[in-house]
């Protein structure tokens, strides 16, 4: 390739360069929501630490990150990361609200209903500080968490992430039922959600409904070939199929 071919090839890597730099943290929070919706925590988290190198100051890039963490289950992590964020903006509801989540999940209930209320009393009413409020009373074990989820419903009307947070927050405390009433909710407002009939899945797999569950993956590789999740949820089934016929075998064989 003569230099001038190589100064062509390289010149669309170098514009898309100069572009994503110019496109500043607003950009990279965006495509870390977008990327968080799909349940893809792992990018979300590398999007929303790209948006803070373009503006410590985002208190959204600060949230998402910790939240990121929070669905990955790394939760010492998401408080390390709540406390830096803090130290910047140390009444943003959102962010007294991650941390209460992280505390809860770490066993540490009575500091994370200290924060929690610390976030209701912050100012406007949002979704996500009533989610998390759910979550910390869900971690106690305590009814009332079903109203703080009907809050954050009621601030959000018609939003399908809602009711997928809710159910994402029922799974955790392995309460499958209501956690497929939420997912029911939600693909009833966004049907083409693959991350949706993954999580159905999940839900009628930990149910013990097999047949639904099979459905459920299947639809999400429909809508999402490449979906990971999905096909390790049809593998799971297969394993299961394969291990009930080995023990009916076995029953068989030696039954009297």
């Amino acid at each position: 390739m003569s230099r001038f071919g190589k100064l062509e090839f390289d010149a669309p890597a170098q514009d898309a360069a100069v572009k994503a730099e110019a496109r500043g943290a607003g950009h990279w929070v965006a495509e870390a929501r977008s990327a968080f919706a799909r349940g893809d925590f792992e990018p979300a988290l590398r999007l929303f630490a790209r948006a803070l190198e373009f503006d410590a100051k985002c208190v959204d890039a600060w949230v998402g990150q910790v939240r990121s963490l929070i669905e990955l289950e790394q939760f010492r992590e998401a408080r390390l990361w709540a406390d830096k964020a803090l130290e910047h903006f140390p009444e943003a509801p959102e962010l007294l609200a991650a941390k209460s989540v992280a505390l809860a999940r770490l066993g540490e209930h009575d500091d994370a209903m200290i924060l929690s209320d610390a976030s209701l009393g912050g100012a406007g009413d949002l979704p996500y500080v009533w989610l998390a409020r759910g979550d910390v009373l869900s971690a106690r074990r305590e009814p009332r968490a079903d109203s703080c989820f009907e809050r954050a419903r009621s601030l959000a009307p018609g939003d399908w992430l809602i009711p997928w947070l809710i159910a994402r927050i029922r799974q955790f405390y392995r309460q499958f039922a209501a956690a497929l009433k939420s997912l029911q909710e939600a693909i009833v407002l966004s049907p083409a959600e693959a991350v949706l009939w993954v999580a159905t899945g999940q839900c009628q797999l930990a149910l013990g409904l097999q047949d639904a569950a099979q459905l459920s993956f299947t639809q999400a590789l429909q809508l999402s070939p490449h979906s990971q999740p999905a096909q390790a949820g049809l593998n799971t089934l297969r394993g299961q199929g394969f291990a009930g016929r080995i023990a009916s075998r076995l029953k068989a064989l030696f039954r009297p």
